[in-house]
């Protein structure tokens, strides 16, 4: 009995470790789980871009806000929630990306898992982050994304061009601010 639990557990444990799935989940930290990918961009050509997104809700004080409204520059969107290790550790990227490009590009995030207000006010506040964020605790707002993100793709960057097009993604911590920085040039530039 105890060998067939052993063995049930380690064949678990290397389905977890295969998968790239964090063992937050699985260690109960009220499902918080996330799969994190290495951050390697993805680019899509002009010509295969998808339809614009449009996705609307509210911020984090629950004021308006819409992708629809960014068109016109390039949109450089965050997945992220307050306690995510790889997003705390990409967040100093983003806004020294953000302070890089200043007006060229605008910047959103979407607060995922965050089960109230006050953690993602705080890590805004710790990082020095100063674009909103969607408020989206169940994550709702990354159905809007298909074939880019998934439920569990955090952190993830994605960056649409003036027309709200996927243009470019990162699943996972963005590698560098000079990355960000450099795939929303391109994308500035008609690329």
């Amino acid at each position: 009995m105890i060998r067939g639990v052993r063995a049930t557990f380690v064949a678990a444990m290397v389905l977890i470790a295969t998968s790239g799935c964090s063992l937050h989940g699985v260690n109960g930290t009220d499902g918080k789980d996330y799969v994190s990918g290495d951050g390697a961009p993805r680019q899509i050509a002009v010509a295969d871009r998808g339809a614009p997104i449009d996705f609307s809700g509210e911020d984090l004080t629950g004021k308006p806000l819409s992708l629809a409204s960014m068109r016109g520059k390039p949109t450089v969107i965050s997945v992220w929630w307050a306690d995510c290790p790889p997003c705390r550790k990409e967040a100093p990227l983003l806004v020294g990306a953000q302070k890089t490009l200043g007006s060229t590009a605008n910047f959103v995030g979407i607060d995922v898992r965050d089960s109230g207000t006050a953690a993602p006010k705080a890590f805004q506040t710790q990082f020095g982050v100063s674009w909103p964020s969607f408020y989206s605790p169940g994550g709702e707002a990354l159905l809007a994304f298909p074939g880019t993100l998934t439920p569990n793709s955090i952190p993830a960057t994605v960056i649409l061009d003036a027309h709200g097009r996927v243009a470019a993604s990162m699943i996972g911590a963005v590698p560098s601010q000079l990355t960000v920085v450099e795939l929303v040039r391109q994308v500035a530039r008609g690329g």
